[in-house]
């Protein structure tokens, strides 16, 4: 006869009334370490234990003896033989033993293969039976972000080098610039020039090495020509530095580390005009007031926000934060993460989301308190941002700047100090985009989502035509 196990049903019971094993055992009228063993599938069901079960909670028994192991089993293997998993996929011991003791993160992770699998049939279907080349490919702004991501968006070395070269020549802030000119003539033999925007072809900084000349254009305003010299600072005397921080990456590809490299000289400009220890402490001072901080430190509003997402020295933490920057069309020019915020990974066309109406009114910082569909909530803040302007031409070349953090930090930032956090409907419901979002009432829905079918009632008009 076969034996009756019930162990991850029962134990999902006991979790659903939020009782512990003893309390079960109470209810039940035996013993606490007898649940145990039942959970743990090391005594069988007993016709007396099944009916004390549907009395004490109300069950039908047929539901409790139900067994869907079998097809578990075999909806995970066939799901972990897609070549996206890589390695050899779990043993039979293994894949049994997820679905006795984490069946709902086993039917977690098939409903997220399920939705997988049905996106990837949509674009198929979309690409004429064929995924289009550039969808298959992983793109160089992808790997980057994850090579950033994968080191928290905080690299020691850097910071050391930035805070070494700051030390050899102390100095004010009005004086950062001049020093940076002097130590790229001493040291490098490098001139620094510069040029009116008709002589630079529309760049904003030319490295002629065989000339040994830096030019900047005109068009740089003064802290951008002091950020520029840093980055080139970076690049002629720390080459070695971001040889040996990508050579491990997953950036193969010369235009990728050229690229990365880029990025890294960047984040070291930032970490030598704000250098970690005074600006951490200004920041915790100051709660966050990206103004103030820009006004002590010479910088730009831009340059404070992504500064602030590599706050992440051990022991020295600052708020971890989110970084996106956005054009007028809401594509995305500029992303770093140090949360667990998925639109600053993989969206940002959200138009619940501040982020875009934020171009209303330039200049003023705009915060939102957002809630993402799993629930996770954020405290934003949006402000415009402007390009480098030099001709009639180029006028009102504005982009969006957002950062933020997880709730739990909001209280940290001056900017969420005038708020009721309990207030009723302060969250703003906001998604990845339309494709990807599985609100199923929200007016401002243009797309059915890929990976579900939401429901249409011929009887009923929702707030959009994709749903009812």
């Amino acid at each position: 006869m076969r034996k009756t196990l019930i162990g991850p049903r029962l134990r999902r019971l006991r979790r659903d009334h939020r009782q512990t094993q003893a309390e079960m055992a109470g209810a039940l009228g035996v013993s606490t370490a007898y649940v145990n063993l039942l959970e743990n599938n090391q005594r069988s069901l007993s016709v007396q234990m099944l009916m004390a079960l549907s009395d004490a909670y109300g069950v039908d028994w047929r539901d409790l003896i139900k067994d869907e192991s079998s097809t578990r089993l075999a909806d995970l293997r066939s799901a972990l033989q897609d070549p996206a998993f890589g390695a050899a996929p779990p043993d039979l011991q293994e894949l049994r033993a997820a679905i006795d003791h984490a069946p709902r993160l086993v039917e977690s992770f098939l409903q997220l293969y399920r939705s997988h699998r049905t996106a990837l049939e949509k674009m198929m279907r979309l690409g004429n039976e064929r995924m289009p080349d550039d969808i298959l490919a992983t793109s160089p702004e992808t790997i980057i972000h994850d090579f950033f991501r994968d080191h928290a968006n905080h690299f020691a070395e850097l910071e050391s080098a930035a805070e070494e070269l700051r030390a050899a020549e102390p100095c004010d802030v009005d004086d950062v610039y001049a020093v940076l000119k002097a130590r790229l003539r001493k040291v490098h033999g490098i001139s620094v020039q510069t040029a009116p925007v008709e002589e630079m072809s529309q760049a904003l900084r030319i490295h002629d090495e065989a000339a040994g000349l830096v030019r900047l254009s005109e068009a740089l305003d003064h802290q951008n020509r002091v950020f520029q010299l840093a980055h080139v600072l970076c690049l002629v005397e720390l080459p070695h530095v971001l040889e040996g921080l990508t050579a491990g990456s997953a950036v193969r590809s010369e235009v990728g580390l050229a690229r990365c490299h880029v990025e890294l000289a960047n984040y070291f400009a930032s970490a030598f005009l704000m250098p970690y220890a005074p600006f951490h402490a200004a920041a915790e001072e100051s709660h966050y007031d990206i103004d103030r901080l820009a006004a002590a430190f010479g910088v730009s509003f831009e340059q404070v926000c992504h500064r602030l997402t590599t706050l992440q020295r051990e022991g020295a933490r600052g708020v971890p934060f989110f970084f996106l920057r956005v054009d007028k069309a809401g594509n995305v020019t500029k992303r770093f993460n140090a949360t667990s915020f998925q639109i600053a990974e993989h969206g940002g066309a959200c138009p619940v989301w501040n982020i875009h109406t934020a171009f209303r009114t330039p200049g003023v910082i705009v915060p939102q308190f957002v809630e993402l569909p799993d629930g996770e909530r954020f405290f934003t803040i949006s402000r415009t941002t402007e390009r480098p302007v030099f001709s009639r031409d180029t006028q009102d070349r504005r982009l969006v700047l957002s950062l933020g953090c997880e709730m739990r930090h909001a209280h940290r930032l001056a900017y969420a100090a005038p708020f009721n956090t309990e207030e009723a409907g302060l969250f703003s419901p906001i998604g990845i985009n339309c494709h990807l979002c599985p609100r199923q009432a929200c007016s401002q829905r243009a797309h059915q989502p890929l990976f579900i079918e939401l429901p249409i009632d011929t009887k009923r008009r929702g707030n959009t035509r994709y749903e009812s």
